[in-house]
């Protein structure tokens, strides 16, 4: 029976001894073992499964199989005598915390504001809760998060219950559960009754603190991510570091990291603006000087690691200043080639002549009009080749 295995009989169980009834190697290659008992919890209703070692042989993963427990093991047991399983329970507690935390924190949303969870996941460093609403505001984040609080504070018990599915109306159920046998209740008296086949601690003071951390918008719903127990102190300890890592090389006190931050965006944002504006100065100079060494109407020049936005404003610069000219500009990055071929108001050739002719050539593509086209591809040529071959297609 369901009800019988170790880790429901005695959630602290730590160690214990067992039988090896059956071994295989799983579609994937992976060993594994069945005991006739176990104490390793496996993964399930959004609790991961527990780890540990089977007579020395690590644990690495713990799944039910058609109503099996399958221990999957990182090397071969060969013994079928009884053999001595140890879980680890610092991962064992983490995850009794965590998941507890989520009991009380989903049921904190639905008695203070009447919203629902409708996922839940248990990730190696931060909890989520997705709740079935668009937005949710930060006096009802801080609301649920004090209650949870207060219910942890005040050490309540935590019962677990077996019962059958004609016994059901007698609960205060949280929600509907989707099973009808091996019902396994667990219960916060006064404040939460819900279904759930996962570990939890006799008493909700073992979860130790909750502290919701951010949420994020997911598809309709809101995502909550919190930490419980030590947890909490990781993150602390962690954002703690980055703090104090911030405030050197800010050279300002913690509390002022803030502000500091904020003089440093402001002059980032000054000092973009005064390169942008020395940058099209640079560019309104550039034509200029390609201006007054064209040959004819054609203005023309190589670069190497260019980008082609620069090109563009380049080209548009040229033909602005002069609008009887056309400027063929081609840029060498890498193992690519990209150019660009403007017109003046004045010219009638279409540019599209320019790309016809060179973008098979390069196996390229590229795109525009009768006035300006772009495109780019491999290096089947050299920069100046390409240019050549631009200037040929053009009758003027």
């Amino acid at each position: 029976m369901v009800k019988e295995r170790l880790y429901y009989e005695n959630v602290y169980k730590k160690t214990f001894k067992a039988r090896i009834v059956d071994n295989g190697i799983d579609s994937e290659g992976r060993p594994y073992v069945i005991l006739n008992n176990t104490a390793f919890y496996p993964t399930g209703g959004g609790q991961p499964h527990d780890t540990g070692t089977i007579d020395g042989v690590r644990v690495i993963d713990v799944e039910e199989v058609d109503g099996e427990i399958r221990h999957f093991l990182d090397g071969e047991l060969h013994s079928k005598k009884e053999v001595e399983g140890a879980i680890d329970w610092e991962r064992r507690f983490d995850h009794m915390q965590q998941h507890t935390g989520q009991h009380i924190l989903t049921a904190a949303f639905v008695r203070l504001f009447g919203i629902q969870t409708v996922s839940f996941h248990l990730g190696k460093e931060l909890v989520s809760i997705d709740l079935d609403v668009e937005d949710v505001t930060s006096e009802q984040l801080a609301a649920a998060e004090k209650l949870a609080n207060e219910i942890i504070l005040e050490n309540r018990p935590i019962e677990t219950k077996w019962v059958t599915e004609e016994e059901l109306p007698q609960f205060s159920l949280r929600k509907q559960l989707a099973v009808t046998d091996n019902i396994r209740l667990v219960i916060i008296p006064d404040f939460d009754h819900n279904g759930c086949g996962g570990t939890h601690p006799s008493s909700t003071g073992q979860i130790g603190l909750l502290k919701i951390l951010s949420t994020e918008k997911q598809r309709r719903k809101v995502r909550v991510h919190f930490a419980c127990g030590d947890r909490v102190l990781q993150q602390l300890h962690r954002k703690n570091e980055a703090l104090s890592a911030a405030s050197k090389l800010l050279s300002a006190p913690e509390d002022g990291v803030k502000d500091a931050i904020e003089r440093l965006l402001t002059s980032h944002h000054s000092l973009e603006k005064t390169l942008e504006t020395a940058k099209e100065d640079l560019l309104s100079f550039e034509a200029k000087n390609l201006l007054d060494n064209k040959n004819g109407n054609i203005v023309k020049a190589s670069f190497t690691d260019r980008t082609v936005q620069e090109l563009q404003k380049l080209a548009r610069l040229i033909v602005a200043e002069n609008d009887s000219v056309i400027a063929l500009l081609v840029a060498e990055n890498e193992d690519r080639l990209q150019f660009v071929a403007a017109r003046g108001a004045s010219v009638g050739t279409s540019m599209k002549l320019v790309s016809t002719a060179v973008l098979p050539l390069l196996n390229g593509k590229g795109g525009g009009n009768d006035t300006f086209v772009q495109g780019g591809g491999e290096r089947t040529m050299t920069a100046k080749e390409l240019l050549n071959l631009m200037e040929n297609t053009i009758s003027y």
